[in-house]
């Protein structure tokens, strides 16, 4: 059958879904990427993902692409290891695929990554097997995470619909039911329903931005988090910079990173977090769903740790390496955003984030930091930013949550009342 017969064959459904993911191909190309004449784009996705690469590879030629290469992973075979393999294997990790990773981004190519994984691939499989696996795969590819982190490329990540995970989220419907409502949540929560998705890209970024500034000129000591469970301060990091939106890359490109994102967000300080805090939404983590999660930091670290379940799995988390038990993101979103309005718990960190406030376990983002050129890790930490092979979001916002900035003097001011922002900007 021709491409035109399939085209004039379709069914409404087929040709909407068509359109929608020519929007997000667009989207990821002109607004994620912004991919540069001549530049390479080298892309990481699920086998399923095949129409959303295909149109992404599309408009990142018409964009100017020199090469589109594209690294697909089997949810199968990845289970197959975890099924059938030794038990010394769990520690080797592709350092030659890393190392080539991480090269491409020193060359200056673009990052793309497509998310939808089953987030139950792995439930019932070996943990301890999986920590192993994980903690090999960070330690290889730190270097190329490292470029990601510190922004020196333009990346981003967009999501696709599977299968797998479709019926994870919405497990009382058919398979193709689900597989289109999961379509539809996705299209609604990257902004591409209306006339012009670039346009409202650009009109979103600027509200972001806008917030982003005002947090730097109030340049705030700390964060002060209060609500159910909840009495945390968190400091943060010397010469901070907050962030969201697009931004500039170090190769001067302007990128979003996440699509999509409702977030503003900076570097804590890792030695000056106090008081206990509530998760607010569950996390999935490698195929484990921990909710309910209680803390209590006690000088940047937690010093105690409590779940109602995976509390096994959050444990492991936390061991990973010392730089796991401490914060390397504060995030601050608002309990109206779109994420949240929907009321879907997409057990996907890209989503999940979005729909409240967060902290995140773990590496921080020196990009939030001023003036850190020609400083090592060492300076780095002394000013407050963490260090660890983990970066692990998990949601501490709702409408119950209030939020204020502490300045240099101790007083506090109000940014967030029942998870609403209480400022114009």
């Amino acid at each position: 059958m021709t491409g035109s017969s399939q085209a004039q064959n379709a069914t409404p459904e087929e040709t909407k879904l068509a359109s929608m993911l020519d929007r997000l191909g667009e989207v990821a190309v002109r607004t994620g990427l912004n991919v540069a004449p001549g530049q390479q784009v080298i892309i990481t996705a699920p086998l399923e993902a095949v129409p959303l690469v295909r149109r992404v590879t599309e408009h990142a030629y018409k964009a100017g692409a020199a090469l589109v290469t594209t690294f697909y992973a089997d949810e199968e075979t990845t289970l197959a290891r975890y099924r059938f393999g030794h038990e010394e294997t769990f520690d080797t990790a592709a350092d030659w695929m890393a190392r080539g990773m991480a090269e491409g981004f020193r060359a200056g190519a673009a990052r793309l990554a497509i998310t939808g994984s089953n987030p139950a691939l792995l439930a019932g499989q070996n943990p301890e097997h999986i920590s192993r696996a994980s903690r090999a795969a960070s330690r290889v590819n730190r270097p190329a995470m490292e470029i990601i982190t510190n922004f020196d490329v333009n990346w981003n990540i967009v999501a696709t619909a599977t299968p797998a995970w479709a019926k994870v989220v919405f497990p009382d419907l058919p398979e193709d039911q689900a597989v289109l409502r999961l379509w539809d949540a996705i299209f609604a929560a990257s902004r591409l329903t209306g006339a012009d998705p670039v346009a409202d890209w650009a009109a979103h970024n600027a509200t972001l931005h806008r917030r982003a500034a005002f947090l730097n000129d109030a340049r705030y000591a700390a964060l002060h988090f209060t609500g159910p469970g909840t009495d945390l301060t968190v400091g943060l990091a010397d010469g901070h910079d907050w962030a969201g939106g697009s931004e500039k890359a170090g190769n001067g490109i302007v990128c979003n990173p996440n699509i999509p994102t409702e977030e503003v967000f900076t570097t804590p300080h890792r030695l000056k977090v106090e008081g206990y805090v509530a998760s607010t939404k569950p996390l999935s983590h490698q195929g484990t769903l921990i909710d309910d999660i209680r803390v209590r930091f006690d000088g940047g670290k937690i010093v105690e740790m409590h779940a109602s379940k995976g509390e096994d799995v959050l444990s492991r988390v936390l061991d990973t390496d010392e730089g796991a038990r401490r914060l390397g993101e504060v995030a601050l979103v608002p309990h109206s955003s779109p994420i949240s309005q929907s009321g879907i718990l997409f057990q996907n960190t890209l989503f999940d984030e979005n729909a409240a406030s967060h902290i995140a376990l773990g590496q921080a983002y020196t990009k939030c930091m001023l003036d850190t050129a020609g400083q090592d890790e060492a300076a780095l930490a002394a000013r407050g930013a963490n260090s660890s092979m983990i970066h692990i979001d998990w949601m501490i916002g709702s409408g119950e949550i209030d939020v204020d900035g502490i300045d240099a003097n101790g007083t506090a001011v109000p940014l967030m009342r029942k998870g609403e922002w209480t400022i114009s900007a």
